[in-house]
């Protein structure tokens, strides 16, 4: 389609429903006048409550998104100038499979068929850059690509990237593995931007990943200082119209064309501002054609009023062209990257650095979300562990000869989690940027989910498990109070899963209500364990079991009171543990006094606790034989809540007040010492955090004599960035917070401390040797709107953040690292069958074959997605245009699989080598592999048939590399994954 028939758009992303739009102008460079393009870009977004809508707005969610749709539906039916664009699919499904009506569905298909709708971004959300986990944005990228395929046979090409909170390198490199060819960012820093702006460097092709390289390069171009909504500057603007401009150029209710505004305005000054702005913005950029934003929050439910302003405005600007220099017309987002694309125009290239944190003014640091609604962040983290592993449990079980399992009730288990989790990814979900009434439905849909998985589960583990059946014999025995079988009244069986694809080593913990207990394996051999009494219920027992899981497999244990010895048993019982209180000691003023040092130690470590504080010390590290100086104390920063007292904290920034304080009077120590061997190369760490005073935010400092020049690095589970401390004339500290997602970490030229964490927090590193990471955060202030509706943050609650510490020679902690995150990501899950359909444990389990992938390759994903589609695109795009959607079946034979290769290319010396897999062998735990795709990071491209935009660049054409996806052999099984690499396939097994 002709650029100059370019139009409108609808996205989803920011604090409120929001429309948004944006126009291409034409820099005069000799003579005539630029061209504009305004494509109508417009969103509807979730933000402040369930829908998106500030509490007390009186809207629902419901009504807004079907009177945005339907009404845009019908302006574009009747208007074929005009254009729309839609980027999250969670609020487009909401009317696509609640509202629409068959007639509106028709015209949807035409409209997209005509180019005149476009979809651009496709998730479920418009997920936040900061505190997402890397796997989590591809699980809701891959939920709503696979909506707009299956729906439509469509893949989004362009993104929309625009109200995250920070835009991260992981961003464009996963957004180029899903096939897009331009990717759209706003936040960043106000002073980079600006200084971008005079430099023309607002456009450039971004290499977000350091081992990919122009393999993952995508072309980027940053919205300028007016941002996402289309507000005129007021610069060389008369003071009569300020009230116009805080407007907008919205007109939603009230046609304003041609009769005069009720504000008085005529379009002479509309259409002088308008392009006042546009001459403004066209300085900024390379190109010839200026994206201009046009649209706004809350936009677009009163679609016809809205373009029918926009046409009149549009056309008096046009038929003034020689007066106002500028030339206006439609575009969606593709036809103005076509554009750019057609003109070849060369950028400048970037390199894997991100724009994190993100400041919108001196002391407006937004690293307060970083570790806002703490709990929220948690709970998140733990649906997603629970959604892998539930998927590949599922798998396996649909692959293997099975019982009585319904195939659509499991997929619709995984399907609401699936949901749950992507939709907490929102940039105002996650964050802990909403209010309370917002977090609880969070927080009730992910607990729905994630009872639905853990039922499925257990249903698995019923219909795998080594035991007979027999709930009547066994009601009978247990009412008689005997015992038959190997399970007797009182005890319990349980299943531990290992998720991952790696043999794993590590002890559970399950809670039992008797002190002398015994544990035995399915075949019926002792296993060592440890019972303490349980921290958190008095009355009860934790049991430590050390367990030893080949990949994606099983281990079952039978937990039993400890019977009276006889002389023809074997039982052994599990020894009670060793444990050692130390009350609570006052913080110390005088840190010259000796100190009473105790120690635990394994075969890795000897840690060693200060009596007198009962805080760390030291740490003395085996493999290099030295004591590093290990100390952590509990801090807080004191925030002002007061806007008349100057700069405040709140959900989404952190101001200092540059001075931060013990937040501990005493503290007390608990040493557990017993027979089972701690684990080596980690120290667990769990805190009770909470509930806070108020305006208090709580860090945990780590301090260690490593000499690392205030130097941080932190990653959210993808790559590491570096983090030079950097002074500002204002708000160091808080410029100075990163997010820390999954992993950060301090070294020397020797050794390096490594703190990983199984949710999502803020780390910075104030001193040499310090690595600081803020838990939890209680605020109240008195900013206006913030305290109407309910956005102060006043979060009593208390949350138990757990964190690993690895300490040892940088080669060492290279390697461990990055596994050992996955590790606590993915920890076994325990899985207690009910009673009443256990009775009986078979001497022989059933035999299981383990599935194994090397060290270096990470089971991203093992899935069943349930979708209809073909994946052949003309059988696909065939079936749909004979309307055979409702005869279509889930797929369950074929299997989603995901690898990621989780080190760098030049990480480690061995690691970080490239690794051939042979699919057929490694999957042969899972059953035969008769065939496998390979597809894009989504699953909706057949990686064969994409190509990419190869962008032109300022730089060097034999310095630039090659651009290409990884290939597999047809017909074939064998890969090479290479540093950083995430692969995707479809795997077919043969039918049993």
């Amino acid at each position: 389609m002709h650029p100059a028939q370019s139009g409108h758009r609808g996205s989803l992303a920011g604090r409120g429903l929001r429309a948004e739009g944006r126009a291409l102008g034409r820099r005069c460079e000799c003579w005539g006048p630029p061209t504009l393009w305004v494509p109508g870009i417009y969103s509807l977004l979730p933000g402040a409550n369930p829908s998106g809508i500030p509490d007390g707005a009186g809207e629902s969610m419901q009504a807004y998104v079907t009177d945005v749709y339907a009404s845009v539906v019908e302006d574009l039916t009747c208007n074929e100038q005009h254009r729309f664009i839609i980027v999250d699919q969670e609020f487009f499904r909401l009317w696509w499979d609640g509202v629409a009506s068959a007639k509106q569905k028709l015209q949807v298909r035409q409209l997209i068929d005509q180019g005149r709708l476009e979809f651009v971004l496709g998730g479920q959300v418009m997920h936040d850059e900061a505190v997402t986990h890397v796997d989590d944005q591809v699980l809701q990228l891959t939920e709503g690509h696979g909506f707009l395929y299956e729906m439509f046979g469509i893949w989004p090409q362009f993104s929309w990237q625009v109200d995250s909170f920070g835009a991260s390198a992981t961003t464009p490199t996963l957004f180029a593995l899903a096939g897009f060819n331009a990717h759209i960012t706003s936040r960043i820093d106000y002073d980079l931007k600006e200084t971008k702006q005079n430099d023309q460097e607002m456009q450039f092709v971004w290499r977000g990943s350091r081992s990919l390289l122009a393999q993952q390069e995508i072309f980027t171009h940053i919205l300028d200082e007016n941002g996402y909504c289309s507000p005129a500057s007021q610069q060389g603007v008369s003071s009569n119209i300020a009230l116009f401009l805080s407007r907008g150029f919205y007109w939603n209710e009230k046609a304003v064309f041609p009769d005069p505004p009720w504000d008085g305005l005529n379009i002479q000054r509309y259409a002088n501002t308008l392009s006042y702005n546009l001459r403004k913005r066209a300085p900024w950029f390379l190109t010839q054609y200026i994206l201009w934003p046009w649209g706004c929050n809350r936009q677009f439910f009163s679609a016809s009023v809205q373009f029918a302003s926009m046409d009149h405005l549009m056309g008096y600007i046009n038929k003034h062209t020689p007066q106002f220099g500028v030339l206006m017309v439609y575009a969606t987002l593709g036809e103005y990257f076509q554009t750019l694309y057609s003109e070849h125009e060369p950028v400048q290239v970037r390199d894997h650095r991100d724009f994190l944190p993100y400041s919108s003014g001196v002391l407006h640091s937004w690293t307060g979300f970083y570790a806002s609604r703490s709990g929220l962040k948690g709970l998140a983290r733990r649906a997603s562990a629970l959604l892998y592993a539930g998927e590949s449990m599922f798998t396996r079980f649909m692959l293997a000869p099975h019982g009585l399992l319904d195939p659509a009730w499991a997929l619709q288990q995984l399907q609401r989690l699936r949901w749950a989790v992507s939709e907490v990814q929102r940039h105002e979900a996650i964050t802990g940027t909403h209010t309370p009434k917002v977090s609880d439905m969070f927080v009730g849909r992910l607990n729905t989910g994630m009872h639905g998985v853990q039922k499925l589960m257990s249903t698995i583990i019923q219909d795998r498990s080594p035991a007979h059946t027999e709930s009547r014999r066994l009601s009978e025995k247990k009412a008689s109070g005997t015992r038959e079988g190997g399970v007797e009244h009182g005890g319990f069986f349980a299943v531990v899963y290992n998720p991952l694809a790696w043999t794993v080593t590590t002890i559970v913990t399950l809670t039992v209500d008797f002190p002398e207990v015994s544990v035995t394996d399915g075949s019926g051999h002792p296993v060592p364990a440890q019972v303490q009494t349980s921290k958190e219920m008095p009355s009860a027992y934790d049991l430590l079991v050390l367990t030893t899981i080949p990949g994606l497999s099983y281990q079952y244990y039978v937990i039993k009171p400890r019977r009276r010895a006889k002389e023809d048993t074997q039982e052994t019982e599990a020894t009670m543990a060793n444990t050692k209180q130390f009350g609570r000691r006052p913080r110390r003023p005088d840190s010259s006094v000796v100190r009473r040092l105790v120690h635990v130690e394994n075969d890795c470590y000897a840690v060693y606790l200060d009596k007198d504080s009962n805080l760390t010390d030291s740490i003395w590290e085996r493999q290099n034989n030295q004591t590093i100086q290990v100390t952590q104390q509990f801090m807080e920063h004191e925030v002002n809540g007061d806007e008349d007292q100057g700069p405040i904290s709140d959900n989404y920034v952190f101001t200092s007040n540059e001075t931060v304080k013990p937040a501990w009077e005493t503290v007390g120590m608990e040493i557990v010492q017993g027979e089972l061997e701690m684990l080596c190369h980690r120290l667990e760490q769990e805190y009770r955090v909470g509930p806070l005073e108020l305006n208090c935010e709580a860090i945990l400092r780590t301090s260690a004599n490593l000499n690392t020049g205030r130097v941080l690095y932190s990653n959210n589970g993808y790559q590491m960035q570096r983090r030079a401390y950097k002074e500002y004339k204002a708000n160091t500290i808080a410029r100075n917070y990163y997010p820390m997602t999954q992993s950060a970490f301090i070294q020397d030229r020797q050794s390096r401390l490594v703190l990983l964490s199984e949710q999502a927090h803020g780390v910075s590193s104030q001193g040499s040797g310090q690595m600081e990471v803020m838990l939890h955060r209680r605020l109240w202030n008195n900013k206006q709107g913030n305290s109407s509706d309910d956005l102060t943050l006043n979060d009593t609650s208390v949350v138990h953040p757990v964190l690993w510490l690895l300490l040892g020679p940088r080669t060492l902690t290279r390697d461990l690292g990055p596994r050992s995150g996955v590790a606590l990501q993915h920890r076994p899950v325990v899985l207690i069958p009910d009673l009443s359909e256990t009775a009986r444990i078979h001497p022989h389990p059933q035999k299981q074959e383990a599935v194994m992938l090397p060290p270096s390759v990470h089971l991203q994903i093992l899935s069943i997605p349930g979708w209809t589609y073909n994946s052949n695109h003309t059988k696909h795009v065939q079936s749909l245009q004979k309307d055979n959607q409702g005869e279509a079946k889930a797929e369950l034979r074929r299997v989603l699989l995901r690898l990621h290769h989780l080190y760098e290319v030049d990480e480690d010396p061995v690691q970080p080598q490239p690794v051939t897999v042979n699919l057929q062998s490694a999957l042969r735990g899972l059953g035969s592999v008769v065939s496998v795709e390979e597809r894009s990071l989504t699953g909706t491209w057949d990686v064969s048939t994409l190509r990419c935009w190869r962008w032109p660049t300022q730089e060097p054409s034999h310095l630039r590399g090659f651009s290409r996806h990884p290939s597999l052999r047809p017909g074939g099984f064998t890969i090479t994954i290479h540093p950083k690499q995430i692969r995707t396939f479809f795997i077919y097994f043969k039918e049993r």
